[in-house]
């Protein structure tokens, strides 16, 4: 069997690239470095050549709050572009297994906790990353046309907050936990009194180690065949504020914390009901504090030679 993973380099997919590794696999590893999935003629050439058994398609436009309300054009159009491209060219070359990783922010806004797979399309989407939430949702839904029409066994997989190495630890245009890592190991090395951060603190949210979703997708790659996505999460949520917190703690930081509550919040709460991840044998292993305290680890190494 002959594995291709894209976005290789970033969070996920280097998870994905370790585990596959770790279980004697070799796979392949594009990203945009030597394929620009943009260019459809490009990436039909290249999978084409390559004729993989399975793509792991982690390759996305991803960031915060800010970066989605700012550049929601090229959220949803680089995004429909990329995935799309890849998934034709998979059917060309007559991919057998085919996994795509969407986001729990597919989920309407005001749905009901724990978030099951069923939510999906039964309300209005958070405003601040709707044009993200769509292109994954035409993602999902390209899955299954493909499952449809032709018969593929391909699958959805959405997946809660992630985090760990290899992430955008940008401070405006990262996700909410390393862009957090980000703002209080700067304000530990400048020795700062106080830290501001967006909102007021109170949402909730769930988070796991891309590790761990690595592991749950080569399970999925076994056990999994349907049209229904699959979530992937602890089911277990802690407010931003609780999260800061230990993020502060973790990273030796003893000033004061702000919330600049005229900043965005974003969605109130989303924890994932993962039942049905569960049910095939998953479990996340790795501990949000454990996970956080390598994290930072993992940042400070990579931060002091220019990578993070």
């Amino acid at each position: 069997m002959k594995y291709l993973v894209a976005g290789a380099t970033g969070l996920a997919g280097s998870a994905v690239m370790r585990a596959l590794e770790s279980a004697g696999i070799h796979p392949i590893g594009i990203s945009s470095s030597n394929l620009n999935l943009l260019d459809r003629s490009a990436t039909f050439s290249f999978i084409l050549e390559h004729r993989p058994d399975v793509i792991i398609d982690a390759a996305a436009r991803v960031g915060g709050i800010g970066a989605n309300s700012e550049l929601p054009v090229e959220f949803i159009s680089e995004n429909l572009q990329m995935q799309v491209n890849l998934m034709d060219a998979a059917h060309q070359a007559s991919v057998e297994q085919f996994v795509f990783l969407g986001s729990a922010c597919i989920y309407p806004k005001f749905c009901e906790q724990p978030i099951r797979e069923e939510s999906l399309l039964t309300g209005l989407l958070e405003p601040t990353n709707s044009a993200y939430a769509i292109a994954k949702i035409a993602g999902l839904e390209t899955i299954n046309a493909y499952r449809k029409q032709f018969g593929k066994k391909w699958i959805s997989i959405m997946p809660t907050n992630l985090y760990g190495p290899n992430d955008n630890f940008d401070e405006l245009s990262g996700h909410v936990l390393p862009s957090l890592i980000a703002k209080f190991e700067r304000a530990r090395r400048e020795n700062a009194r106080k830290v501001v951060l967006w909102g007021s603190g109170l949402p909730r949210r769930e988070f796991l180690h891309a590790d761990d979703l690595a592991q749950a997708i080569l399970l999925c790659l076994e056990k999994y065949d349907s049209s229904m996505p699959i979530n992937v999460g602890v089911g277990e949520d802690i407010t931003i504020k609780e999260l800061a917190g230990m993020i502060a703690e973790e990273s030796g930081f003893k000033g004061e914390v702000i919330w600049d509550r005229t900043k965005p919040d974003g969605t109130p709460r989303r924890v994932l009901e993962v039942s049905r991840i569960k049910t095939l044998g998953w479990m996340p292993k790795i501990e949000l504090r454990d996970g956080i305290s390598e994290t930072i680890s993992w940042f400070r190494n990579n931060y002091s030679k220019g990578l993070a």
